[in-house]
């Protein structure tokens, strides 16, 4: 199945933790800590950025909603979904090309984030101009 979707809309919708997180944390398992005990994380999505084998089996240990496998090869994925066993949703993310995606999907992840799809796109330059009105 097809489609796309923003992982977010802002900082209100869900809890995102990226791997600067848990290294500024010291570790996934503290960032996914620190995260859950915080007042306004109460209710809301998290999803879960992890590098390797042993980063996703210390987010299995929490309830996250989805985790992300960052730049992982063909070998690492289907290890991660073997791994998962279908517990929590993951999604293949980092340095993805659609010249992968088959690949990637075939390893039965179920999401897979296609920077690419935005990498080139043109930034449109907005800006708002106050004046002062005098009567």
């Amino acid at each position: 199945m097809g489609g796309g979707g923003n992982h977010r809309a802002g900082l209100y919708d869900m809890v995102l933790i990226k791997d600067n997180h848990s290294d500024a944390a010291g570790g996934v398992g503290n960032a996914i800590r620190a995260a859950q005990s915080h007042p306004d994380a109460g209710g809301l999505p998290m999803v879960v950025e992890v590098r390797d084998e042993a980063e996703l089996r210390i987010a299995l240990e929490f309830n996250v909603t989805r985790i992300l496998l960052d730049n992982m090869d063909i070998t690492q994925l289907r290890r991660a979904v073997e791994i998962t066993a279908g517990r929590v949703p993951l999604e293949a993310s980092g340095n993805m090309t659609l010249d992968r995606v088959r690949a990637v999907a075939e390893t039965g992840v179920a999401y897979i984030s296609v920077g690419a799809l935005t990498h080139s796109a043109m930034a449109l330059d907005l800006s708002m101009q106050l004046s002062t009105v005098r009567a």
